[in-house]
């Protein structure tokens, strides 16, 4: 029988998804490492394998593996990795209202247009403006991995993410 350590006090003290699933600090997350840490993580605190305990480390072992499918689940995302990465570095608070450039939300107003007017345009338009996005993303990403991050990087990250997010509730409006 696996023995579920009391992580209750370190999750309650701020305890964060890459020490839960010891992993480094970083925008990108290894996909096969993620894998492997997840199954190895649920085979120690499964709920099902503390079927026979006291409640209390019942309830323990839920809280944690609810906690590793939380973790896993934004770790499988790239882009809810990048705001979580943010979130723990101090640059994105969540629910916080960002201002996004009027120069983007001018294009996007554009883009908006393009795809009412001439869908198939359109589409290839958004196409363009995700491909922009996720390359200049990728190039501060490598920055940030490299150490080479300073304030001016984060700030591009930060209003990269949410530039792409907005973009993202345009391209999902037009799978609907």
């Amino acid at each position: 029988m696996p023995q579920l350590q009391n992580h209750k006090a370190n999750y309650l003290c701020g305890m964060n998804y890459y020490e839960l699933f010891n992993l480094p600090l970083s925008p990108v997350i290894d996909q096969a490492q993620l894998a492997k840490k997840y199954v190895a993580l649920q085979r120690e605190s499964h709920p099902d394998f503390f079927t026979k305990e006291m409640d209390d480390e019942r309830e323990q072992a839920l809280e944690k593996s609810a906690d590793i499918n939380k973790a896993y689940k934004i770790f499988k995302n790239p882009d809810a990795s990048l705001a979580y990465y943010l979130q723990v570095k101090g640059v994105i608070v969540p629910g916080e209202k960002y201002e996004l450039p009027p120069a983007f939300l001018m294009e996007m107003m554009e883009l908006n247009e393009s795809l009412t007017d001439n869908p198939a345009e359109g589409k290839a338009e958004a196409g363009r403006f995700e491909k922009e996005l996720k390359t200049e993303q990728e190039k501060y990403i490598v920055q940030l991995n490299s150490g080479e991050a300073d304030k001016h990087v984060m700030e591009s990250v930060k209003s990269l993410y949410y530039r792409k997010k907005y973009l993202n509730r345009i391209l999902e409006r037009l799978a609907d």
